[in-house]
């Protein structure tokens, strides 16, 4: 493996694991949808790709009296699968969302990257805990291999290598 696939998030899977076929990876990345789960997984045609990977994160923000949440970060997989090469060609993509104007709307900001996300995001809330001490609760956490890595597991299971994409096509 060469540097710019270490760059990539490019995983081949284990020696000896038997490549399963096209429907089986689909069927084994789909079955990752589950109500617990902060993420959907969908058909990706609309968006050039097989399958097509989202979460939207939203981060508590401080208003006077009162916690809500507001729209930070959209990340979106978008992955093809090549039979061919029994792998599947990952792009991640990452934007920040913004509030702005009087009522707020949401609009794009100028943040947007490509490639594994290694963001890590924490909120944490200062209150007195049982012994009256002041103690610090964690009370947002988003770290974007929460949606990398159950996709890339599923599909080195299916003994299929998850190539990550850069620059150039999906």
């Amino acid at each position: 493996m060469g540097l710019f696939d270490k760059l990539a998030g490019t995983k081949r899977p284990p020696e000896g694991v038997a490549h399963g076929s096209a429907e089986e990876v689909r069927a084994a990345l789909l079955g990752l949808n589950q109500p617990d789960v902060p993420y959907v997984i969908r058909n990706g045609a609309a968006d050039r790709a097989d399958l097509v990977a989202e979460w939207r994160i939203a981060e508590p923000i401080w208003q006077p009296f009162f916690i809500q949440s507001q729209l930070t970060h959209a990340v979106r997989i978008r992955m093809r699968l090549t039979p061919e090469n029994h792998e599947v060609r990952a792009l991640e993509e990452q934007w920040g969302v913004t509030r702005v104007g009087n009522p707020p709307r949401l609009a794009i900001s100028s943040e947007y990257s490509r490639g594994p996300n290694r963001t890590v995001t924490r909120h944490w809330t200062l209150g007195r805990g049982d012994s009256g001490r002041l103690e610090a609760t964690e009370t947002f956490r988003f770290d974007g291999a929460g949606l990398r890595d159950p996709l890339r597991e599923a599909v080195l299971k299916s003994g299929w290598t998850w190539r990550g994409v850069l620059f150039g096509k999906l």
